[in-house]
């Protein structure tokens, strides 16, 4: 999606994100925890969701190969007990040693932008430091419109094919994280629980409702060239639709 790396566009999706988590998995968590290492943190908006609902100090290590948005992470956690420290890197080079003195390992809205090996690779990684896992909003690759239209499914086809495309080599999973990340847990050793955890968008959400669905269409079209979205674009912005975008949050826990 254009901009999805943005910090405009982080901070539009924002509520929609926090109000979509499971706070149901954080309850499963066994503590304390104490630092956490938030991966492709972007702004920080998961540690400020997640951080008020953990009890005790914390310590975040912000990591993400973003240094503006690393700064910006830093800067916006706004909370008595917490500090915070970055860390400039990709997540598909995370290794045991960096979970070495963590309490729990997070991220949202990443997993789908991975292969099935880097999925695996975090996996081992997490295995091989018992560090305990919740991994939120990964696109579920299901749409549901209200009214719906006729087009809808192909569009939802075509974003689908667009998630799962080869970029330099690598083929992203897309809407097939979720399932591919549990198997991997489960395969290093771990107890997997999934919660659904969609958006919910509407004309009560109206500047994210909008930027995403031409981000959504952008996708499909770029995908499928053939098809001509623009006046099912145009319908669907003069007349916001309610939509509930599925997600999936995850929580892995070794031993």
């Amino acid at each position: 999606m254009t901009g999805e790396f943005s910090e405009t566009w982080l901070g539009l999706r924002e509520p929609a994100d926090a109000e979509a988590r499971s706070t149901e998995l954080v309850g499963l968590i066994s503590g304390p925890i104490r630092t956490i290492r938030d991966l492709g943190c972007g702004t920080g908006s998961l540690g400020r969701w997640l951080a008020p609902q953990l009890t005790g100090p914390q310590h975040w290590i912000m990591a993400d190969r973003d240094p503006a948005l690393l700064e910006h992470a830093a800067a916006n956690m706004p909370f008595p007990g917490v500090t915070v420290t970055t860390a400039l890197g990709d997540v598909t080079g995370l290794s045991a040693a960096d979970l070495a003195e963590a309490d729990l390992v997070t991220c949202s809205a990443l997993l789908d932008l991975l292969t099935e090996e880097e999925v695996g690779d975090l996996a081992a990684a997490c295995a091989g430091s018992g560090t305990p896992a919740l991994f939120t909003l990964s696109v579920a690759g299901e749409v549901v419109f209200e009214p719906a239209l006729p087009e809808d499914g192909v569009v939802e086809e075509a974003f689908n094919e667009h998630q799962r495309r080869v970029v330099g080599g690598r083929r992203l999973l897309g809407p097939d994280a979720p399932a591919v990340a549990a198997a991997a847990f489960e395969k290093a050793g771990a107890t997997v629980v999934t919660r659904p955890s969609p958006w919910r968008l509407g004309p009560e959400r109206p500047e994210l409702t909008a930027e995403w669905l031409r981000g959504w269409v952008a996708a499909a079209a770029e995908q499928r060239p053939d098809l001509d979205l623009d006046g099912y674009l145009r319908r669907r912005l003069a007349d916001l639709p309610g939509a509930r975008v599925g997600h999936v949050d995850l929580l892995a826990i070794f031993g």
